[in-house]
């Protein structure tokens, strides 16, 4: 059965573009690819039968390519790649019987090369992760295939969440197909992300133990951090997704005798993760707290985090946790811009983000996630913002809950 013709218009091929550029993983992965095998340029590739264009590129060599930039896909080794749906990997193609009088080294004065499928879940092609060197390098290893094939999973799988994303906007008029959409957006995140996740996780975990390059250690503990987000953003979806089916945001209440150490250690990790941001904190806690010790953490980080996100580098972010009078407070307060008073009683809408917020950010669940395990502990949250005071988010939970567990739908 012929394959479906691809649209190579215009249109078609800004659009596939500017959905690579929102994928905030891959500037660093291409940088990883070429620090870790030598290579110095590096590119995601929109590849069909009649057209090879760039969306992504690390170039060390001023090979003169940029993101939108073509090449005729004739003259290219992603068109064989396409054909086979397989890798195409030489380490030195001077030396190698099937390379060695080929047209492409010899065009473009490649030594070595790797180039592997990104294919969509569903099975479209979309291109290839490629990098090429006037030089030869070691890359038919298995270790540096896989991680190429490691990397190529993850853009596919996040192309086909930014096309679902793309469709669930335009089908906004129509609620009851804007819910099968989401639906199929969650089912995505929760489901088909965490597999490969995983193993760009681990990758970049081995990468940033590297002592003996700080430069690829650099880079690994920044896709660490990047994985670290996506898997945030991941948690994030599934308990809308819990809280929309009817099953409520769960709570496991229990007597905590320290929650100000649960609490400092979030803090420390998002210090750890902005470096270049202040963040100042104040804790009056003494006695014990009932509740659930990671869901009031995980309001903690997502109100600390929408703080370093939104409110600058001038000013310190502020922490202030308190305990009075059986209530338990946790206030995060930061300058910068205020938020617009038409938007205070949207921001903790699901799914909702101001438009001047800039692409690649988050999928606008986090405060209303916020709002959730606030209200399944039977309190209450409430944001101020001027530009004067600057803005602040404050969480009021009961400090005795009474059940030793309760789910509040």
């Amino acid at each position: 059965m012929p394959r479906p013709r691809v649209d190579d218009s215009p249109a078609s091929i800004a659009r596939d573009i500017a959905a690579v550029s929102r994928i905030s993983a891959v500037p660093s992965l291409l940088r990883i690819v070429c620090d870790n095998t030598g290579m110095r340029f590096a590119a995601v590739a929109r590849v069909t039968d009649g057209t090879w264009t760039a969306c992504a590129v690390e170039d060390q060599i001023n090979f003169g390519l940029l993101p939108g930039g073509q090449l005729d896909v004739h003259t290219t080794l992603c068109k064989e790649s396409r054909a086979a749906r397989q890798p195409v990997v030489f380490d030195q193609a001077s030396t190698d019987p099937t390379y060695a009088t080929h047209h492409t080294p010899r065009l473009y004065n490649i030594e070595s090369y790797i180039s592997v499928p990104i294919v969509r879940p569903n099975g479209d092609y979309f291109g290839n992760l490629c990098a090429i060197d006037p030089s030869p390098n070691q890359l038919s290893n298995p270790r540096t295939v896989s991680m190429f094939q490691s990397f190529a999973e993850l853009i596919g799988r996040q192309l086909d969440v930014e096309q679902r994303q793309e469709a669930t906007e335009t089908a906004l008029l129509d609620a009851q197909a804007t819910a099968e959409l989401r639906d199929q957006f969650i089912a995505v995140l929760g489901h088909d992300l965490r597999n490969p996740l995983a193993s760009v996780g681990a990758i970049g975990e081995i990468l940033a133990r590297r002592e003996d390059d700080a430069a690829v250690a650099r880079y690994g503990q920044r896709l660490r951090a990047t994985t670290q987000r996506m898997s945030h953003l991941i948690d994030d979806v599934l308990d809308f997704a819990r809280a929309r089916l009817g099953a409520g945001m769960g709570v496991r209440i229990e007597a905590v005798p320290d929650l100000q150490a649960a609490l400092r250690q979030v803090v420390g990790e998002l210090r750890d993760a902005h470096p270049d941001s202040q963040i100042v904190e104040q804790y009056r806690l003494s006695g014990v707290v009932e509740c659930d010790v990671g869901r009031v953490q995980q309001l903690l980080s997502n109100l600390l985090g929408n703080a370093l996100a939104y409110g600058g580098n001038e000013q310190p972010v502020g922490v202030d946790v308190s305990l009075d009078q059986g209530w338990l407070t946790i206030a995060v307060a930061n300058g910068g811009e205020p938020i617009a008073a038409a938007n205070l009683d949207r921001i903790f809408e699901p799914f909702w983000r101001p438009v001047e917020s800039a692409p690649g950010g988050g999928l606008g669940l986090g405060l209303h996630i916020c709002a959730q395990i606030v209200r399944a502990h039977g309190g209450t949250l409430q944001v101020r913002s001027s530009r004067e005071s600057g803005t602040r988010f404050t969480a009021r939970l009961p400090a005795t809950q009474g059940p030793a567990a309760s789910t509040v739908a």
